[in-house]
């Protein structure tokens, strides 16, 4: 009896591993085939890809490395607009196709995904070599790039988050190179702003009632030292606190795993393997590199005092 019970169990612990193992395939099978790799053509009435119009996935050498980009428009003689992404290390190609801002009617946009990160991830880049002066001056050598593929004099720069940390320095090494810079949630003093942001989401929490995280947020006294302000930047918590205020990377977006993971991987302009490499790059940035540090420790409003460009911000209250 004891037997066939246990042979019994046996079968059925192999027929949910089996089970598991199916599901396994399946959903690799259903992500493979939803990864194509290939940015979206512009079409015009009749389905066919439009004339003038460019959606392109790209490597060039930058600084001595092979380095990724995404150049989508549907005119190569409108004015072009080099885009640096946040992070460091988050691509945002996959949310510029999953909420088209239309932008490429009006530019010719590259997408450069930054040394390191997304398409310029390599497991053989020494991560001592990547810093953000390197960066800024990869970020130049795009936009010179750029001018020279398409002919234009000067191009657009236009900066998110981590990448208004570089572009702006860009924009001041060479304002020769650009028709404006406009910066999106623009850095200035990281370290700041972060203690700004911790005060303001412990006093919402706190007027709501919310004792509980109230209690979490007060587990990194920012206020007191700088390593604490670290500490809270690349904790889940700051995630998760964000965006159960709204005040996240987008307003509506809940967690990261709906908000960014899953895009992702659902972005057809990258393959399966791509789409990894963004979550690898992205760790061996913050972890592996100085990137953060740099970050924390610059001063902006001293470092760049003065732009010889016109400038726009972006920083609405969505």
């Amino acid at each position: 009896m004891k037997g066939s019970c246990a042979g019994r169990e046996v079968r059925i612990v192999l027929i949910i591993l089996a089970v598991l193992l199916g599901c396994i395939l399946v959903l690799a099978g259903v992500l493979l085939a939803w990864s194509p790799g290939k940015p979206a053509s512009f079409l015009d009435e009749n389905g066919t890809v439009l004339e003038g119009s460019i959606a392109e996935k790209l490597h060039v050498n930058i600084g001595g490395v092979e380095q990724g980009m995404f150049i989508r428009g549907r005119n190569t003689k409108n004015p072009v607009l080099l885009f640096l992404h946040g992070g460091p290390g988050m691509p945002e190609y996959f949310l510029a196709e999953k909420y088209p801002s239309g932008m490429e009617d009006h530019f010719t946009v590259c997408c450069w995904e930054q040394r390191g990160g997304g398409l310029s991830y390599g497991s053989g880049i020494p991560a001592e070599s990547i810093t953000a002066e390197q960066l800024v001056s990869d970020a130049i050598e795009v936009t010179n790039y750029l001018r020279k593929r398409f002919g234009q004099e000067k191009i657009f720069l236009m900066a998110h988050s981590w990448g208004s940390f570089l572009g702006i320095r860009a924009a001041a090494r060479a304002p020769e190179l650009f028709h404006a810079y406009i910066g999106v949630a623009q850095v200035s003093q990281m370290l700041e702003s972060e203690r700004l942001a911790h005060a303001h989401m412990l006093a919402q929490y706190a007027a709501a009632g919310d004792e509980k995280m109230v209690k979490r947020l007060m587990d990194f006294p920012v206020a007191e030292s700088e390593s604490a302000v670290r500490s809270f930047f690349i904790s889940n918590l700051r995630d998760e606190a964000m965006h159960k205020l709204g005040i996240g990377t987008m307003r509506s977006m809940k967690s990261v795993v709906t908000g960014i993971f899953l895009p992702v991987m659902q972005c057809r302009a990258y393959t399966l393997g791509e789409k990894i490499n963004i979550w690898r790059a992205k760790a061996f940035l913050r972890s592996d590199t100085g990137l953060l540090d740099e970050l924390f420790s610059t001063d902006l409003t001293i470092k760049v005092p003065r732009l010889e460009v016109p400038v726009y911000f972006f920083g609405g209250i969505h």
